[in-house]
């Protein structure tokens, strides 16, 4: 069997790097090769980085590999939903839930996500100032509210709601610790957080289906289909539709306004780009707000979208547990190993995007240059590949040109943005900026 090079650290060194600077300790592995041990303590760990290596771990040997033990712990909050469970529950539950995304399904919410846009927007001043990562979290739980609950969430539950999101996703970075057992069992401050922030899911998503219940689950929320959801004539029970529902409210919630965040602070750094993307709304758009329609002439807008998931991919880093030994690049990896892949790192590789790849260049999208299929994978690949990766898109350009046909944001010089790699890619500490208006409120 080859033997990976492996990173010069020991095993404790690994686990401070992974907690503290985990894409410093990736980057740092993937200079070492594109298949690199990582010693940690009692987990075996390799580090994989080659679009077609990445897709047969994700893809290929899906059936040789399990979820993660990140994702092993998120079950402590979403139960067995899509995003946690396996073997045949997930295969049944994909088959369910596939329907309720279909294309022409969820452009039905696109109307809703523009309203709540511009209901969002009309608060704003010119010059104000604002943490724009809240705002955008603000927005996206309010659409999730309405297009999977068809529910409303007024500012002190999204303020209930989005402290305890943060609060879930600061305790996963103990996942890979020994000492999670003792941890979880002591009265920690972090500990009792956490409890409670399980508990605010629980009563907020509780309520929310007993609502539909009540009412029949008769509507074309996603709620309600998924009550009404059936294979061989077999519904989900009550508690598998408390898990897909929290799946759908956390996940649908935090990586939307994650992406439009970066998008924002991307295209206030590149004014340039925001110009160009600018000019084409106004010329697209002219007076009135976006339609699901208009989507397929914003091609400068869908290019904006894809580099800033390019440079900030909210889902930044996947990990799998191996179940049966198979083979990458010659390395075999055993069985209860863990297998990383970071679409941190094949995104910014050089090697894929050429020497500008650290660069935010939209324009990269528009000329037909040839790269590895698997080069870009913001959402994941094979049969666990996200499954509203269509809603996650229409929602995310339509809110851009929603926003960005009225505003543009300037970052505060006194805050400076930092990486925050949870489960997800943060921006640590929000995303202070001044709004301010391009233009009147365009007409519905």
């Amino acid at each position: 069997m080859m033997r990976p090079p492996s990173l010069e650290v020991t095993r404790w060194e690994g686990l401070r790097l992974l907690r503290r600077s985990p894409i410093a300790l990736f980057e740092r592995a993937a200079r070492l090769g594109d298949v690199v041990h990582i010693p940690l303590p009692r987990r075996t760990v390799y580090l994989v980085n080659r679009p077609e290596m990445v897709w047969g771990v994700l893809a290929t040997h899906a059936h040789d590999v399990r979820k993660s033990p990140v994702l092993k712990g998120a079950k402590r909050v979403l139960g067995e939903g899509l995003l946690t469970s396996e073997g045949e529950l997930h295969r049944k539950q994909r088959r369910l839930m596939q329907p309720l995304f279909h294309h022409e399904r969820i452009a039905g919410y696109g109307a809703t996500m523009v309203e709540l846009a511009d209901q969002a927007t009309a608060r704003w001043r010119d010059g104000q100032e604002m943490d724009l990562h809240a705002e955008m979290a603000r927005l996206t739980l309010s659409i999730v509210a309405s297009t999977v609950f068809d529910a409303d969430i007024d500012a002190a539950g999204a303020l209930d709601v989005g402290r305890a999101l943060r609060d879930v996703l600061e305790h996963f970075d103990r996942l890979f610790s020994p000492l999670l057992p003792l941890w979880e069992r002591l009265p920690l401050p972090s500990t009792l957080r956490y409890r409670r922030a399980k508990a605010t899911f629980d009563r907020t998503v509780g309520e929310m289906i007993a609502t539909r219940r009540a009412a029949g689950a008769t509507g074309g929320d996603l709620l309600s289909l998924l009550i009404r959801a059936q294979e061989d004539g077999t519904s989900m029970t009550d508690r598998q539709v408390r898990d897909e529902a929290v799946t759908l409210f956390l996940a649908g919630h935090e990586t939307t306004s994650n992406a439009l965040a970066w998008a924002w602070h991307l295209l206030g750094e590149a004014p340039e780009a925001e110009a160009r993307m600018h000019e084409e709304l106004d010329r697209i758009l002219g007076d009135r707000t976006p339609a699901v329609e208009d989507l397929t002439e914003l091609t400068y807008l869908e290019a904006v979208l894809h580099e800033s998931m390019r440079l900030r991919p909210p889902a930044w880093a996947i990990g799998r547990e191996v179940a049966h030994a198979f083979e990458v690049d010659g390395v075999t990896v055993e069985p209860g190993s863990v297998v990383i892949v970071s679409p941190w790192l094949l995104h910014h590789d050089p090697r894929w995007w050429g020497t500008d790849a650290a660069t935010f260049r939209p324009e990269r999208w528009l000329d037909g240059a040839d790269r590895p299929r698997h080069a870009f994978l913001p959402f994941g690949g094979g049969p666990r590949m996200c499954i509203g990766e269509g809603f996650a898109l229409m929602e995310a350009r339509l809110l851009i040109a929603a926003i960005a046909r009225s505003w543009r944001f300037r970052a505060d010089a006194d805050h400076p943005v930092e990486l925050q790699p949870v489960i997800t890619l943060r921006p640590r500490s929000g995303l202070r900026v001044r709004a301010f208006r391009r233009r009147a409120a365009p007409t519905p």
